[in-house]
């Protein structure tokens, strides 16, 4: 009885191309002192103008500072400033006067500004919910929010917001006059338009906020949605770094240079206890934002070591030039056959 033969195996050597067997044509550029020398030319001549721009654009960005922690804290409690925050006896009021150095072009922004602050903490950052902020339908989703996660009772309700960074809420106020007219700082659109529309909930409202064992930062309005609480949201954009500006508001007026302005401070927001400063900044804008000249010096720098490079290059290729070798015989140009 003959044999049956045997199927033919399907080979899986891939089938012949240029690119499996990675003989596509490739530029090998070779560097000669002319390409070289052109390239940190080019790359100054870009990064040396840039740099200069955006440190003018810095310039006029014209800012003012104001450290008020210890300035608002009584001489009795110049050692003692967490007891004056916790005490319901002690007058928070504090005024303060800036005067303006330069005429600042409205809008003006305030910004409150903390050091050593770290809402970077991993603990810190996970203690939220963002599907109870977004959703009235996940209020009780409070599980990553302890110890702000519960009214620990007997009816054990949620708490909304829930978790340590809405329960931290800054909550120093700030009223600011010039002359005897006061300003009005608008509140509205001080926070992302994303975070307004998609991540806080226009039908998500504030329920047992602050009404805990643990008091922590500032009030919400139990009548107005998440999303209408703009100082909230901008606070839980939580910061990357220890020192941190936040938004406060915008003035929509100008400031003339020389004026005083004299600012109203409740000073409430807790930072005695872990060493930390509060300031208050008053700031104008440019097309790079607000004052940075991070960027400026950034640019300058490797324009500038771009450029030292050239002169390098040039000096030493027309002091002690070097001949070039002939290309044909690196080993990607030599003809196999001939080998």
């Amino acid at each position: 009885m003959d044999a049956l033969p045997r199927p033919k195996l399907k080979s899986k050597k891939p089938k012949y191309s240029r690119f499996t067997q990675q003989e596509l044509p490739a530029w090998k550029p070779i560097l000669t002192p002319g390409w070289v020398i052109a390239s940190f030319v080019a790359v100054a001549i870009l990064f040396i103008p840039a740099g200069l721009l955006c440190l003018s654009a810095s310039e006029r960005v014209v800012e003012i500072i104001d450290r008020y922690d210890d300035e608002c804290l009584p001489d009795s409690y110049s050692n003692k400033g967490d007891s004056f925050i916790q005490s319901k006896d002690t007058n928070k009021t504090c005024v303060r006067t800036m005067k303006v150095p330069k005429k600042m072009t409205a809008p003006v922004f305030i910004y409150y500004q903390l050091d050593n602050f770290y809402q970077n903490h991993r603990r810190y950052v996970k203690s939220r919910s963002d599907k109870q902020l977004r959703d009235p339908g996940f209020a009780d989703e409070t599980r990553d929010c302890k110890p702000e996660d519960n009214l620990h009772g007997d009816e054990n309700e949620p708490i909304i917001p829930c978790g340590l960074v809405a329960w931290s809420l800054f909550n120093d106020t700030y009223i600011l006059s010039k002359g005897n007219k006061v300003l009005d700082i608008n509140k509205k659109d001080i926070a992302w338009k994303s975070d307004t529309e998609i991540k806080f909930g226009s039908d998500v409202y504030p329920k047992n906020f602050q009404k805990g064992e643990l008091i922590g930062g500032g009030e919400l309005d139990e009548t107005k949605p998440l999303s209408e609480q703009e100082d909230l949201i901008v606070w839980m954009r939580t910061a990357a770094l220890p020192n941190f500006r936040k938004l406060y508001g915008k003035i929509n007026s100008d400031l003339e240079a020389n004026e005083t302005i004299t600012i109203v401070i409740q000073n409430n927001y807790n930072t005695y206890e872990f060493g930390g400063e509060k300031r208050i900044v008053l700031s104008t804008m440019s097309w790079i934002g607000g004052k940075n000249d991070f960027f400026g010096i950034a640019f300058l720098t490797i324009g500038g070591i771009c450029l030292f490079m050239a002169i390098n290059f040039i000096l030493l290729y027309v002091c002690k030039p070097r001949p070039l070798g002939d290309p044909s015989y690196l080993s990607w140009n030599r003809n196999p056959s001939g080998q």
